[in-house]
Order: C-alpha cells, then structure tokens, then sequence
C-alpha cells in the first residue's frame, strides 16, 4: 500500500509552505490554506521513518466531517476538501493559545494530581478524586507556546494580563470551546464512545474569530469506550480508549522513547499496514461510517497535486 510522506507543491500563487511533523501547510496569495494530511505518524516528538497508509485520509475525514457538524456553533477556516487527503480554508490569525478542554481526571492532568497539585490552569481540582474519574463539569486547561516551541500551562487570567489574547477574545473562545465539546461529547456518545479531551485553536480574521486547525481526531483527542468505564474505574483499571496510544506502547515495547541512545525499530510493511488498519478502525468507531480507501494509479502527490489546483483554478 502506497503512503504520503513528502510534498513539495507549487501552486498559483504559493506564497508560502510550512512543513509540520504529519501536515503541510501551503499559503495560498496570503488569503488561504492548502493543508496536506501525509501519512508521516510521529511519536515521542519525533517523525517515524515509514508513513502509514491512508493515515493522512483518516485524519483529514475525521476533521472534515467534525468541522461541517460543529459549523453551527462558530464559524470555522474550512471551505473544501477537494482531495481525502486535503482541506482548503481561510487563512487566520492564530491565537497564541490551544484551548484544552478535560472532562476526566487522566493523562497528564492526573500525573499532576497523584504529585499534590491541587490547582491546574488556576482551576481548582476537588480533593479525592482518583484516575479516570469525571470532574463535577468540563475544565478548560489552556496552553500557550513559549519561543522555544514547546506547550506550557497557563491560566485565563495570566493569558489575559500579558496580552497574549484579550478578554473579549478569551471570552469568545471560551465559549466555543465548551460548546464544541459539549457537541462532540454528543456525537461521540452515539457511538458508545466519551470524548475524554481534546484541544480546539482558534484564529482571527477579518475582526471575528474562527475555529482552526483540525478537532476531534485520535491525534488531538482522546476517546473512552463507554461500554465497562464505570467498572473500570470502580476496580481501578486501565480504561479501554482510541486513540494513537497503541503505537507509543509498541515504541516503548521496542526500547524507544526518543532517548539518548536509544534506536528506532525497523517499521516493517507488515507492522506499518497493522498501524493502517487501526486508524480505519478508529475512523469507524468514531464517524460511525465505514471507510472507503481513496486508492490511486498512479502516484498519491500527482493526485493531491491535480485536485487541488483543478479546485484553486475554479475559485
């Protein structure tokens, strides 16, 4: 099975592109965004060496069918996906901020708890809680990117005093951020599913704010399966939950945890279509809708490249 794991397009134009660790991003007359879902997977904070096949479908779907069902609540940057590896939309002003929104009390939220830390974001946490245990209601945990790149904890109220975002702008995105999840709760409930957490971005244009980026993929979010969650948590076992999680434990299984010395694990054909088959697995379970592969003749990039100029010509 054929994988995406580079582009170098140019398009009419291209103003510029920026290459991330599984998308690439191409500004479009400064007006708007080609993004390009690869099938490159990264983990550990390092890219694998062998793409997944259809990965970069899975995830650009997911996104796309998200955005559409939530264009209700607030306008978003999506205006086509002319290719299943492709969305085309508005080019915003990002907010230097990631709203992360918890219903449940895990990950790292809960490595902090079990430390002592009694006040996450400046939102107090109650006393007892226990792994994987729901929070009285919704928290939002934002974070913020410091020069260096890397994601940091802050609160509302130092967001606000140091500028980054203003209070009416917070407020608006805060908004969005609950009732966004509230959706997705929703949806992912009708399919025996509980949207753990997730992170919305959001960006500005034209004086009003647009939701942005990608939400509510197995990349950005973490699902429960409801099914057995209220025995689990009573024996305190590990949840059963969707997401890419399966493949760091095969890293870490394999001596990887992108640590000094330490070697990657040859990516064979055979483990690279098993990660395949679990991402259509995680589209189904999510979308309720089974997958359809979008195979190609020839090569994926030609077909990328044909799609999408043949959907800029047409603007």
């Amino acid at each position: 099975m054929k994988a995406l794991t580079t582009t170098n397009f140019q398009f009419a134009g291209q103003t510029n592109v920026y290459h991330g660790k599984v998308r690439d991003v191409y500004t479009i007359n400064d007006d708007l965004m080609v993004m390009v879902a690869t099938d490159r997977i990264s983990a550990f904070d390092v890219i694998l060496p062998k793409g997944i096949p259809f990965k970069g479908q899975v995830l650009n779907q997911i996104a796309a069918k998200f955005l559409d069902s939530t264009s209700d609540i607030c306008p978003n940057w999506k205006l086509a996906t002319p290719d299943p590896m492709v969305t085309v939309g508005l080019k915003c002003e990002g907010f230097r901020v990631e709203m992360i929104i918890r219903s449940i009390l895990t990950g790292s939220a809960w490595r902090a708890y079990k430390e002592g830390c009694r006040e996450l974001c400046g939102v107090a946490l109650p006393e007892g809680m226990v792994e994987n245990q729901r929070f009285p209601e919704p928290i939002i945990t934002p974070t913020t990117k410091a020069d260096e790149g890397h994601d940091l904890n802050i609160s509302k109220e130092e967001i606000i005093r140091q500028g980054i975002v203003s209070a009416e702008d917070y407020a608006v995105m805060e908004d969005y951020t609950r009732k966004l999840f509230a959706r997705g709760q929703e949806i992912a409930s009708r399919q025996g599913l509980i949207l753990v957490d997730t992170k919305y971005e959001f960006g500005k244009r034209d004086g009003k704010v647009y939701l942005i980026d990608e939400i509510h993929t197995p990349d950005s979010s973490r699902y429960f399966y409801a099914d057995g969650y209220e025995e689990k948590l009573a024996k305190n076992e590990p949840q059963r939950q969707l997401s890419k999680e399966f493949v760091r434990q095969w890293l870490i299984e394999h001596d990887f945890m992108n640590e000094p010395g330490q070697k990657m694990p040859e990516i064979t054909d055979e483990y690279a279509n098993s990660v395949s088959d679990r991402y259509i697995e995680l589209y189904e379970h999510i979308t309720g809708e089974p997958f359809s592969r979008a195979e190609s003749e020839g090569d994926l990039g030609e077909r990328i490249e044909k799609n999408v100029k043949a959907y800029l010509a047409s603007r």
